[in-house]
């Protein structure tokens, strides 16, 4: 019998919680845009009531205040303190059978140290009155991406990164995974996307779209990740029974001069939409219309995400659902 793993994005949700941007210190100029930007994904997400329950996330009494002002009646605001928006990756991973995990965490190898980061996955957890189980070493959840079967995609660059788990094999690695979230075959992928501070992070690469189905980016021109996309479909490829299906990619996404980690495929797999984040590039529509491909029980809403992206991620970075 199958053991308990995270169920796959697009199984049901019963809410999902969105962090809402609440340190003006750390956004500066794009606090206002980003908080624009994650009501109109909240918004999206519930769909008038046909998606699932929104519960966003603030880090204070002030950003409750607006996160109040701005979404109306459509969303739940809590308020748990936090040191940003990123709760894929700090928020608790819930599994089929309703229980959820912990892991620990590190500021994504250190870079980004803030207080309330590292214990806010137990906090909400608490609030929904969850069975906690914590784990012993460091994993963000957008380092992961599954298809509910047991079957997991995730970069060399992040996992075996030393500045994670410096002790742990990469067999050793494999052996928690199974552990810790039921999880029974890892697709091991090289490097993520340039200049993406969170080493690599697989919701940015690759992202299973339904049970052996594997989306990742086809290269646009003049596209600085050209090579890790096609290494990353080359690995895919060669795995019996796994289907590849390839996405346009916005290319070279630039702010003040330099490349930025813009991708399509942090898409959010929600009840009822899958919310495209869009930055103003020349494949906008035609991601939008890739995804509705692959979700026709869904409606593929893209939305411009470049002031969340200023923090360095988008949608599927900043939302962690709970499974009905």
């Amino acid at each position: 019998m199958m053991r308990p793993c995270p169920p796959a994005e697009w199984a049901p949700h019963k809410a999902v919680w969105i962090g809402f941007p609440s340190h003006p210190e750390l956004w500066e100029d794009d606090l206002e845009p980003a908080r624009s930007e994650v009501t109109a994904f909240a918004r999206a997400v519930h769909a008038d009531g046909r998606g699932e329950r929104v519960i966003l996330v603030t880090a204070d009494e002030e950003a409750a205040k607006a996160a109040r002002r701005m979404a109306g009646d459509f969303a739940d605001v809590v308020v748990e303190p936090f040191g940003d928006i990123w709760l894929r990756d700090t928020g608790p991973i819930l599994l089929s059978d309703g229980s959820a995990r912990d892991f620990g965490f590190n500021g994504w190898g250190g870079k980004y140290d803030l207080p309330g980061d590292d214990d806010i996955g137990r906090r909400l957890a608490a609030r929904k009155r969850l069975t906690v189980e914590s784990c012993d070493w460091i994993l963000e959840g957008g380092a992961l991406d599954g298809d509910g079967t047991g079957l997991v995609v995730t970069t060399e660059q992040c996992l075996l990164n030393p500045n994670r788990n410096p002790a742990l094999s990469k067999a050793e690695i494999e052996q928690r995974l199974r552990d810790d979230l039921g999880l029974v075959d890892v697709l091991w992928l090289g490097d993520g996307l340039m200049h993406d501070h969170t080493d690599g992070h697989v919701d940015n690469l690759a992202r299973f779209v339904a049970p052996g189905v594997l989306a990742i980016p086809d290269a646009a021109e003049n596209d600085p990740n050209w090579r890790v996309y096609q290494r990353a479909a080359q690995a895919a490829g060669a795995v019996d029974g796994l289907e590849v299906v390839r996405l346009p990619s916005p290319g070279r996404v630039l702010r003040d001069e330099e490349i930025v980690p813009a991708s399509y495929m942090n898409f959010y797999i929600g009840n009822a939409t899958v919310v495209v984040p869009l930055y103003g590039a020349p494949n906008d529509e035609a991601a939008v219309a890739a995804v509705q491909a692959l979700f026709p029980g869904r409606t593929a809403v893209g939305l411009r995400a470049d002031a969340i992206l200023t923090g360095g991620g988008s949608f599927h970075c900043i939302s962690q659902q709970i499974p009905a």
